[in-house]
């Protein structure tokens, strides 16, 4: 049942409206402004129906309140001293109906209902919208291969829960879409996703950016700002390259994520925040731990859940999806019309190793069709140096075998063995894959005889 707010300073008018609706409705009331507002904090009010002359603070003003605190809760507005003027301040103000007294009970049944019909399809709208931008950033997660299939299981899972992320993974394999991809998928998908890049500020410049500052906190600050915390609140804060921070920063950081208070510089006084926070890093952040440059408090803080993105050398099968998929986006950005791409070029392609992984063959791929002279990308299309970079690396002379590098993925599942003492499903969790595809790698790699 739906519930209605009734605000009139005049006892007999406001009895006389809640008596009306209800039979039909959860009805609360109010005598002022004041009140109502606080009966807006303490209940789930679906419409308020509020007299425009009151005592006090009018009904002009409740109404811009309620559009700033409580947006989406259709306002009536009732006027015994109904005039064009004030019915077209109120619509334009964002009331949704004006009324004049004496009320028509049948009129106002009618305007009430019509009010909360299209307040519940606003709901339903924007509830499908936030599911199909959850569906689309997943989207963007391109792959087919195992691994990424397991990455998107891990978000899909982990998406509707409060959890901190550790998303960690080479450059350019899109953390930050995996970031995104949890916030679209969260009950926060509404509120603000902020991101911040931690290697790209001094350690002075990130306390006060994430955190924020009081004016005359320090030299310049003439005003007081709010940090990233405090603009996330609600919503999910995304700390890229968090390996960066400085141990100092690491401390106020830790004790954030503790209490779930900042202090701004210069401000002794802790503000609240509700955000959920993703943390992405290139490193290897246990090795970064172990080496005494990351604490492992914070580690621990950060690594409630982790998801780890391969690189594209060891998901090539991925490969003539990704590009199919640069092609179909880069076509109306370039006024291009490319069809597809020959089989030597995606040979040529396929045999690079992609130190830059996905953000270096987006760019490729878009280089590629910016010069081509047909409606197809061919061998002649592919940069000279990925051509370059295709080709066999030369033979080691006999007698000096050089041995191959262990593949990442087998090094990663070989620490994760051994982190967990040989317990495979604890080391499936760390790494962030099903069971069964680790035994698959175990065997493939090796690694059988491994802790």
């Amino acid at each position: 049942m739906s519930t209605v707010l009734v605000v009139d300073d005049d006892k007999a008018t406001r009895e006389g409206l809640a008596l009306a609706l209800r039979g039909d409705y959860q009805v609360l009331t109010a005598a002022d402004a004041e009140a109502a507002l606080r009966a807006l904090t303490t209940h789930a009010v679906d419409l308020v129906l509020t007299d425009l002359r009151m005592p006090g603070r009018d009904g002009i003003s409740l109404l811009r309140d309620i559009i700033a605190s409580h947006p989406g809760v259709p306002v009536i507005l009732l006027s015994a001293y109904g005039s064009v003027e004030s019915a077209v301040e109120a619509m334009r103000d964002g009331a949704y109906d004006f009324l004049t007294k004496p009320v028509n009970l049948d009129h106002l049944e009618l305007v009430v209902r019509r009010a909360l019909r299209q307040k519940n399809l606003e709901r339903q709208n924007a509830r499908l919208r936030t599911q199909l931008e959850g569906r689309s950033a997943l989207d963007r997660l391109i792959g087919s291969s195992e691994a990424m299939l397991a990455v998107r299981e891990r978000i899909e899972q982990v998406a509707p829960t409060p959890a901190t992320v550790l998303v960690q993974g080479p450059s350019g394999t899109g953390k930050e879409l995996v970031a995104r991809a949890l916030h679209a998928l969260s009950p926060r998908a509404g509120k603000p996703f902020v991101a911040v890049h931690c290697a790209a500020l001094a350690p002075s410049l990130l306390e006060s950016e994430l955190f924020g500052h009081v004016k005359g906190a320090y030299t310049g600050a003439d005003e007081d700002r709010k940090g990233r915390f405090e603009i996330a609140d609600g919503g999910t804060l995304f700390l890229d390259e968090i390996s960066e921070i400085d141990l100092a920063t690491q401390v106020k950081l830790l004790r954030v994520l503790e209490t779930r208070t900042v202090e701004p510089v210069g401000s002794a006084r802790p503000v609240p925040v509700d955000i959920r926070l993703v943390a992405a890093t290139n490193r290897n952040l246990r090795a970064w731990v172990d080496a005494g440059k990351f604490r492992e408090d914070l580690f621990f803080r950060l690594n409630v859940v982790d998801i780890n993105l391969p690189p594209l050398r060891e998901r090539q099968g991925d490969l003539p999806l990704l590009c199919d998929a640069f092609v179909r986006e880069y076509n109306p950005q370039l006024g291009r019309s490319i069809l597809g791409i020959e089989p030597d070029a995606m040979a040529a392609l396929a045999a690079y190793p992609w130190p830059g992984n996905v953000r270096e063959l987006r760019n490729v791929i878009e280089r590629m069709m910016v010069l081509a002279k047909g409606d197809r990308l061919t061998l002649a299309d592919v940069p000279g140096e990925v051509r370059a970079g295709a080709s066999p690396a030369p033979r080691p002379s006999a007698g000096a075998p050089a041995a191959a590098p262990e593949p990442e993925e087998a090094a990663l599942i070989r620490r994760a063995l051994a982190e967990t003492k040989g317990n495979r499903t604890a080391a499936s969790k760390r790494l962030g894959i099903p069971l069964r595809t680790l035994y698959r790698r175990i065997k493939t790699y090796g690694l059988e005889d491994a802790p």
